[in-house]
């Protein structure tokens, strides 16, 4: 199970005005339990986009992110974890708009 034990959002801009709807980065610094297999000892954290477009808002894209190395993991989410993150971003976005 994941546990985020902090995060940061960021509205993306889009100077073209090319995307539709409103693009957001977020930031989850997560705790993982060591036997789970993404566990690291470096610190991890998920990058998020979120997309808001009308009255659909879902993840658009994602990575995992091993915070001392800065490399990117080559990790999916499972369903419910990715349940878990979406609900997360929807439920932290206006509250954290900047």
């Amino acid at each position: 199970m994941l546990t985020i034990t902090e995060y940061t959002v960021e509205k993306l801009e889009d100077p073209f005005n090319i995307l539709t709807g409103d693009r957001y980065e977020f930031f989850l610094y997560l705790d993982v339990p060591e036997d789970d297999e993404l566990h690291t000892d470096k610190g991890l954290a998920l990058k998020v986009l979120y997309t808001v477009d009308e009255d659909k808002q879902s993840i658009t894209n994602y990575h995992f992110l091993e915070m001392e190395t800065n490399e990117y993991l080559d990790f999916e989410l499972e369903d419910d974890e990715k349940e878990m993150i979406e609900a997360f971003c929807r439920d932290n976005l206006h509250t954290d708009e900047q």
